[in-house]
């Protein structure tokens, strides 16, 4: 996963890039590690129907 030595502990995730490696993220698995619970994504890559049960504080900019 992309994001497995990040997320831990993190109070936040931006996402900044729409590679596919980042479009398809088990985003309750990195809800459940991270510290926080807000991600901030710069590149409208997820959907509000996406994030919806994941326990992510989802903004998406742009």
């Amino acid at each position: 996963m992309p994001l497995d030595g990040t997320a831990p502990g993190a109070g936040v995730v931006a996402l900044l890039t729409e590679w596919n490696a980042y479009r398809a993220l088990n985003l309750k698995r990195i809800a459940d590690v991270m510290a926080g619970n807000v991600l901030i994504d710069l590149r409208n890559v997820y959907k509000a129907e996406d994030i919806a049960g994941t326990g992510l504080d989802y903004r998406s900019v742009g």
